[in-house]
């Protein structure tokens, strides 16, 4: 199923940090940050870590039975750890964009982090896990209400059940607006191509 693609080899103006000056001529740098959001387990700390070019830093703690009324491990068999603070990576989409990208936790009981780890930023990616859609309700609720731009990206887990664009886009109540898209959060191409479409449609909601 084909939930949308990007557009490479970009070319963006300045969005948040004024471009570096470049000694070999080359076109300035420019730098901006990103927001990698969504529910518990949907895929977070994998896209940073898959995509980083840099040592990423994750806030990974193992879950301890204190924590089974709280967090839904309902198709998560195997998660054992989970982010209570942040993820941080670094990424050159193109010779002139480095994108610097904060992840946010995914269970509701860290949401009063995400005020901080999104000030600054100009786009953000949702991710979704179409075996729980409900996880991410929260973080599309928080962006649509904040008025970042942000796309929403399916990962495509092995085995999740796949739907029709209308039908998930009925089911997250999405606006027409917002860019839905497929993802494999292990595969760093389609991380990057992920952060591609988050700049690309952070730049035409910037320039209307």
């Amino acid at each position: 199923m084909d939930y949308g693609s990007s557009d490479r080899g970009l070319h963006v103006p300045p969005l948040a940090v004024p471009p570096a000056r470049r000694d070999d001529g080359a076109p300035p740098i420019t730098s901006t940050k990103i927001v990698v959001s969504g529910g518990f387990g949907v895929g977070k700390t994998t896209l940073v870590t898959s995509v980083s070019e840099i040592e990423p830093l994750t806030t990974e703690s193992v879950m301890t039975v204190m924590s089974e009324a709280t967090d839904r491990l309902d198709g998560l068999p195997d998660k054992v750890t989970t982010t209570v603070a942040m993820d941080f990576g670094r990424v050159t989409l193109a010779d002139d964009l480095v994108l610097y990208l904060f992840g946010t936790p995914g269970q509701g009981r860290f949401q009063f982090m995400w005020d901080d780890l999104v000030r600054g930023a100009v786009g953000a990616v949702v991710l979704v896990d179409t075996r729980r859609v409900e996880e991410c309700f929260p973080a599309i609720d928080y962006f649509e209400r904040s008025g970042l731009p942000f796309v929403v990206a399916i990962n495509t887990f092995d085995g999740a059940p796949i739907y029709q664009d209308a039908d998930l886009r009925d089911a997250l109540s999405l606006r027409p607006q917002t860019p839905l898209i497929a993802c494999d959060a292990r595969d760093r191409r389609s991380a990057a191509d992920a952060l591609a479409s988050v700049v690309m449609h952070a730049l035409q909601v910037a320039t209307g």
